[in-house]
């Protein structure tokens, strides 16, 4: 599975900057490194099936949990 680096929407409506893929040191994983595009900017890393999963909402769809808005 690839993924763009860039600017995507979490589900929840705040956008955060995807800057890397990494692997886990131990488990090969494929970790997603990204920054939140509000407050102090904190970096943050997720699992990248987790990153790319579909989420359930309130009125019980299923929908991205991050979205691309504009691809590096």
């Amino acid at each position: 599975m690839e993924l763009l680096t860039g600017l995507y929407k979490h589900y929840k409506g705040a956008e955060y900057q995807v800057l890397h893929l990494a692997r886990h040191s131990e488990t090969e994983e494929w970790l997603v490194v990204y920054k939140q595009c509000y407050g102090e900017g904190s970096v943050w890393v997720r699992p990248m099936s987790m990153f790319i999963e579909q989420v359930m909402v309130s009125d019980g769809s299923r929908v991205p949990r991050f979205d691309l808005i504009k691809a590096d």
